[in-house]
């Protein structure tokens, strides 16, 4: 059996007098290929309708064993699917020759890569969302073979400058993904990000919002009005994630049962969540106003689901910085949407409630029903869950409900 290939050891390999192939054993299928002259490359073998193939996948060190296995992998599972790899790159090829492709520019090859292998991922709205917005104004008519790695470089610089460093390293994923996509079709020979270092580093969170916090979020929510005042004070009386919220439709929710319902296509682990709503939950959905028409809870046209979040963050933050400079109070830490999540994960630990019960609430799959424990523990503590966010949310409703003074005030007698 073959051994697994290592960076050095393909760095090290020797030509001999005659052309060799060493097979990958980290990815069966894979060949470095050695020509006398020393010049190396990758290559994929592979069967179709019962006959042996074989696709270049592209040359070393352009392709690092780590590039190579990434695009082989895609060569391969599209060879898995029944197509032909081989002839695609060939006719791709034959068409580039001839100059008879007109559809071969960023955004058209972008629409087709959305459509046939995003558009079925959980994440494909915000895929799309990222090329619509980052890629597609800037490359857009540019064609597949004009875009170096200069390119990406510049690309994400200037997004780096806005600043939006994370969302940097989102568009360098994708594009990375969709360059590995267009080598395995054959529409390039080399994946234009290959080298291209990461743009930020992104620091893993931990804030949790001090109760104080809490109390101020709650208060300048009051002050943002519809569609964002309720919407943060679901987030951080649900603990459910942003979009899922902003996202919410009334179809979801059964206000009888206290319950909402969020749908497979909707949620991160593509599988349907149910959230238990607290009373306080029930009356901030009751006192929403209702679209004609509209399914969408939290809309502006009724049309679409409400966005604008780096705009509301602002306007929130505003607002609280508003409040403490009239009581003369400290001024609160950069925080962040998500920070809303994790605090309310945080607060309900704190309240007593188990782990077990807080991660069925944020619907995480790892942790501690990650591995062989999924797959034997189908218990979903759903009223264990409900008396979790009853419990929180009646928290929070002491951290901004103003108590009367249990304090006589002594009069002086005159």
């Amino acid at each position: 059996m073959a051994k697994p290939l290592t960076a050095a050891a393909v760095e090290k390999l020797k030509p001999e007098t005659v052309r060799r192939e060493i097979p990958d054993g980290g990815l069966t299928g894979l060949y470095l290929v050695i020509q006398p002259t020393g010049r190396k490359s990758w290559a994929v073998r592979y069967r179709h309708a019962g006959k042996p193939r074989k696709v270049t996948v592209g040359s070393y060190p352009a392709f690092d064993l780590k590039a190579a296995r990434e695009a082989a992998g895609v060569l391969l599972r599209a060879a898995s699917e029944g197509a032909d790899p081989a002839r695609q790159k060939a006719e791709a090829k034959a068409m580039a020759v001839t100059n008879i492709d007109p559809d071969d520019t960023i955004e058209k090859q972008v629409d087709i890569f959305l459509q046939r292998h995003v558009a079925r991922n959980r994440s494909a709205s915000e895929v799309e969302r990222l090329f619509r917005k980052e890629v597609i104004p800037v490359w857009g008519s540019k064609r597949l073979g004009e875009i170096k790695r200069g390119d990406v470089v510049k690309l994400l610089d200037d997004i780096v400058d806005r600043p939006a460093p994370y969302t940097a390293n989102r568009t360098l994923a994708n594009l990375n993904k969709f360059a590995n996509w267009c080598v395995g079709r054959g529409l390039i020979d080399a994946n234009f990000c290959q080298g291209v270092a990461k743009p930020a580093t992104e620091l893993r969170r931990d804030r949790v919002l001090e109760d104080r916090e809490v109390a101020l979020v709650w208060k300048a929510s009051d002050d943002l009005g519809y569609p964002f005042g309720p919407l943060v004070r679901l987030l951080l009386l649900t603990g459910q994630r942003r979009d899922e919220v902003a996202g919410m439709r009334w179809s979801e929710v059964d206000l009888s049962s206290a319950t909402w319902t969020i749908p497979r296509d909707r949620v991160k682990n593509d599988k349907a969540h149910v959230v238990a709503l607290s009373p306080q939950a029930v009356t901030i959905l009751k006192d929403v106003p209702k679209f004609n028409g509209s399914d969408f809870v939290f809309t502006t046209t009724g049309k679409t689901a409400v966005s604008g979040f780096s705009r509301m963050k602002a306007m929130l933050d505003a607002k609280i910085g508003e409040i403490v400079e009239e009581e003369e109070a400290s001024r609160v830490p950069p925080w962040r949407l998500h920070d809303l999540r994790r605090t309310a994960a945080s607060g309900m630990a704190s309240l007593g409630i188990g782990i077990a019960v807080v991660e069925k609430i944020l619907n995480h799959t790892s942790g501690t029903f990650g591995g062989i424990v999924a797959v034997y523990q189908r218990h979903e503590f759903l009223d264990e869950r409900r008396r979790a966010l009853e419990a929180w949310s009646n928290f929070v409703e002491g951290l901004v409900t103003v108590k009367p003074s249990n304090v006589l005030e002594i009069r002086s007698v005159q």
